[in-house]
């Protein structure tokens, strides 16, 4: 079985990446041919009306990749996948085309995260100690799970806003899932990261080109972080007997996936947090992103916005998942803290030098306006 899966990841990786490059062009042609096209408006990062059904590749992908790994499923897991992941393409499709309300797109996202809940590996009975906490009642660890795959994909929908980001981003974060979940010999789940991240590094071919150019869209963004979601829950999931594989302390897990999804839940939880201070709903858009701030200070393009935050995310993962090797949870719980209010000063510090840019820009001309 060990030769085997060695063999099917190969294929599934290169089967994944060739196939995202034959779909999208065909998603775009019918995007274009029907005028389903994304127009700009005064957020946008394009100029000029972009096809945005990208994430419609995924979906596909992912159902033909789950018929190949079906043999490695020894929990019938796939099962507790499918249904979330129909009714979010779905959603996300509607979304992209018509826009969906915020009350039913949470709904439809409480509704998608119920499924993978419901089945018996995705229940979350102990943190290992996280906290001091071992043992959970199963409608708390039910509730937690939820909570975890809805802001997953929230976090990673917001994320969204310019070329390259969400994927460089959710490649990050599933390949380290993938490796995750080969060392513990869960093939399936190994496969399905593996898939993902293939057909992430595909799309980018397409979503970073000036003549070829596509979003994934709500479709795309929430299909990927109902997957990274599940994975987390998945993960959190684990026996201590087959947590005890990896070389971290079972304590420490929580902080490996808040290792692998700083990024998005860094970002999310700022701009909510931002949002609410000033009196205005957490879900309404703005300019207050970190790539956002990255681009106006900096002037940077969408390509080395993506890229830059990509190796903040690998260093700051890579630093965070070393020290949950050896560390205590209450050490590891310090340097979090040390990291998240780092990039809190760093970012407030651009927010306010932004303001401050744009006002001295608007007395500059009103002055000029004067000047005979």
């Amino acid at each position: 079985m060990m030769h085997n899966i060695h063999i099917m990841s190969k294929l599934i990786f290169l089967g994944s990446f060739i196939a995202t490059l034959y779909v999208i062009p065909k998603i775009q042609g019918v995007v274009i041919f029907k005028r389903l096209m994304d127009n700009p408006n005064e957020r946008s990062s394009h100029n000029s009306a972009t096809p945005s059904l990208g994430g419609i590749a995924f979906f596909i992908i992912l159902m033909v990749t789950f018929y190949f790994a079906n043999p490695f499923d020894e929990y019938n897991e796939i099962m507790s996948f499918i249904p979330g992941l129909t009714i979010l393409f779905v959603a996300g499709l509607k979304d992209d085309l018509v826009v969906l309300g915020p009350i039913s797109k949470l709904l439809t996202q409480t509704l998608a995260a119920v499924f993978v809940v419901f089945h018996y590996k995705f229940s979350i009975e102990t943190l290992h100690g996280f906290m001091g906490i071992e043992g959970l009642p199963t409608w708390l660890g039910a509730i937690i799970a939820v909570f975890i795959i809805i802001a997953c994909i929230n976090a990673f929908n917001l994320i969204d806003g310019i070329d390259g980001l969400a994927a460089t981003v959710g490649i990050i974060i599933f390949s380290g899932f993938a490796i995750i979940f080969f060392i513990i010999d869960k093939q399936v789940l190994f496969l399905t990261c593996l898939s993902l991240t293939a057909s992430l590094i595909g799309f980018l071919r397409f979503n970073l080109s000036k003549e070829k150019k596509i979003f994934m869209g709500d479709t795309g963004s929430m299909i990927l972080g109902f997957m990274i979601g599940a994975m987390s829950v998945r993960f959190l999931a684990l026996d201590h007997l087959t947590l005890q594989q990896l070389p971290f302390n079972t304590e420490n897990i929580p902080y490996v996936i808040l290792a692998l999804l700083f990024v998005p839940l860094f970002d999310t939880s700022r701009v909510f947090i931002i949002r609410i201070l000033h009196k205005k709903s957490p879900f309404r858009a703005d300019r207050n992103h970190v790539h956002h701030l990255l681009m106006d200070n900096f002037k940077l393009s969408h390509r080395r916005t993506s890229f830059y935050i990509g190796i903040a995310s690998i260093i700051t993962a890579s630093t965070l998942l070393n020290m949950a090797t050896d560390s205590n949870q209450y050490f590891l719980f310090s340097m979090v803290m040390v990291i998240n209010f780092s990039f809190l000063a760093f970012f407030h510090f651009l927010e306010k030098r932004r303001g401050n840019t744009k006002g001295h820009h608007k007395s500059g001309k009103h002055k000029r306006t004067k000047t005979p």
